[in-house]
């Protein structure tokens, strides 16, 4: 049979997403099995709430402009945009559809915008982020560990710290150069 008339609907995807979150929620055991499917759905809401962030960010920047526009041609401001429970994730070889709950992806996809239009900054905006994930991974999940969010953002702070540390220890040897000699005393006049 050809593969065409296997693939499933977007719409059953997502109701079959509703359903993993929903039976990975209430599981009762704490089996090995119980676990491993927690942690899998913990990877998969952490990729959630990273798209749903950047979403957040990406669409209120294209809504800024349009809104910008529409301002200034005199027309109606559109609609802001909305977040969507669902986001389509790799995972291994295919694509599947990730579902959360409306209350956290309102929230990330606010932490976005809010980053876009820097009310946040992404110190702040990691620490709340974390905060969703916690929430999620403690109380939804009941992970003993939480998953981790927005690495890209964390790694991205960090390149930009060792980049800053690496010009003022320039700047430093630099000035060290210039003011002492290289037994340390003072340059000849």
């Amino acid at each position: 049979m050809l593969s065409i008339f296997n693939r499933n609907s977007p719409a059953d995807d997502m109701r079959r997403a509703v359903a993993a979150f929903e039976k990975v929620t209430s599981l009762e055991s704490d089996s090995r099995d119980a676990r491993s499917l927690r942690m899998r759905m913990g990877m998969i809401c952490r990729a959630h709430l990273d798209k749903t962030f950047v979403a957040g960010a990406e669409q209120t920047a294209a809504w800024q402009e349009l809104a910008r526009m529409a301002l200034v041609a005199g027309k109606p401001v559109p609609e802001a945009p909305a977040p969507s429970k669902f986001q389509k994730i790799r995972a291994g070889e295919s694509d599947i559809y990730a579902y959360l709950p409306e209350e956290y992806v309102t929230e990330a996809f606010a932490l976005g915008a809010r980053y876009q239009k820097t009310d946040l900054s992404a110190p702040k905006a990691i620490e709340a982020m974390q905060a969703l994930a916690n929430q999620i991974s403690y109380y939804e999940l009941r992970l003993e560990e939480p998953f981790q969010v927005l690495a890209f953002l964390r790694d991205e702070l960090a390149a930009e710290a060792a980049l800053q540390e690496a010009a003022e220890c320039l700047a430093q040897a630099a000035e060290d150069g210039c003011s002492s000699t290289p037994s340390g005393g003072s340059p000849a006049a």
